[in-house]
């Protein structure tokens, strides 16, 4: 039934005016925010370590790891006002880019490798046709794996996060970050459970990859839906991923980020919230979390724990 709305949504989307699909999210979000409450943000169930679980690196309380998808041509113009912003504050992060939806500067991209970031492959067209059937899949799949390659990018993420674990298996990839460990408001909302970075197993003769779920509300959802004016969501959830071990992924959009000061628009939201939250993190937690990008993550997890781990159960 969901793969049967989603596939009515995105063949309407392009006929409905973007204040009207947001309006109607709005609507949406409000009842099951409500209906939800018992599993989000924060759902208990979740945060129990993988089996063969040592811990993180240097004994650190927890694991950082911050993410950005570049959805538009806008978002691409403002991805070094966002790198600016994070290096200022001393952290680092993956940015992954939609390969045919927009020109992806090669310019750009060198230049967050040379600053310490990572860069990573969004999906291909960003239209809400990857998982249509396994064929298209498969013929989008070449393509995607030709622009891992040529980007000399391990990480993948789908767009809108949808997923099937089997099918992403044929991309070659270290790590996919396109599930979440609870988010009902996603159109694919099944959650895999966990805080932690999972194994996926490989499929023939590939080798399998990391899951790495987003465990911190995603920037648009919070801000843009939800019309939240703080970021005390994200803060109580990070309190509890770091009393909890776990693995705090943050999956943000310098599409919606306003970095001039001026009022936000329809779908834009201060930048300076996500400043907010960075210091939040690093005067609470000097010295006790881990700060990874996702591609380190991914590698730890696959030395540290030997593959020997916990898989929750997630539908295909």
């Amino acid at each position: 039934m969901n793969s049967l709305i989603n596939r009515l949504y995105y063949l309407v989307k392009p006929l409905l005016p973007r204040c009207v699909q947001i309006s109607l999210r709005r609507i949406v979000i409000r009842k099951k925010r409500v209906k939800y409450s018992d599993v989000w943000p924060i759902s208990e169930a979740s945060k129990s370590p993988p089996a063969g679980w040592n811990g993180w690196p240097e004994g650190k309380k927890f694991a950082l790891v911050l993410t950005h998808d570049v959805e538009t041509a806008k978002g691409h113009e403002k991805t070094e006002k966002l790198m600016r912003l994070e290096m200022e504050l001393g952290f680092r992060s993956s940015f992954n880019f939609v390969p045919e939806r927009y020109p992806v500067s090669p310019v750009l991209r060198s230049r967050l490798i040379q600053n310490g970031f990572e860069v990573g492959v969004h999906g291909l067209k960003h239209d809400g046709k990857l998982y249509r059937s396994e064929k298209i899949f498969r013929e989008r799949a070449r393509k995607i794996n030709q622009y891992l390659k040529d980007w000399q990018a391990v990480g993948f993420r789908s767009p809108s996060m949808q997923h099937n674990l089997e099918w992403i298996g044929q991309l070659n990839i270290e790590y996919d970050a396109s599930t979440f460990d609870t988010d009902p408001f996603e159109p694919q909302s099944d959650g895999v459970g966990t805080i932690f970075p999972f194994w996926v197993d490989g499929t023939d003769d590939r080798k399998g990859y990391v899951e790495l779920p987003y465990t911190l509300v995603q920037d648009f959802t919070l801000f843009i839906l939800m019309q939240q004016k703080d970021i005390e969501i994200w803060q109580d959830k990070l309190d509890w991923i770091a009393e909890n071990g776990g693995m705090a992924l943050l999956n943000g959009h310098p599409d919606y980020m306003n970095f001039d000061g001026s009022k936000p628009g329809l779908e834009e939201y201060p930048a300076e919230y996500y400043r907010e939250f960075l210091r939040y993190v690093k005067e609470c937690y000097a010295g006790q979390y881990w700060s990874a990008l996702p591609r380190e993550a991914a590698q730890f997890f696959m030395n540290e724990v030997q593959k020997v781990i916990y898989k929750p159960t997630v539908k295909s």
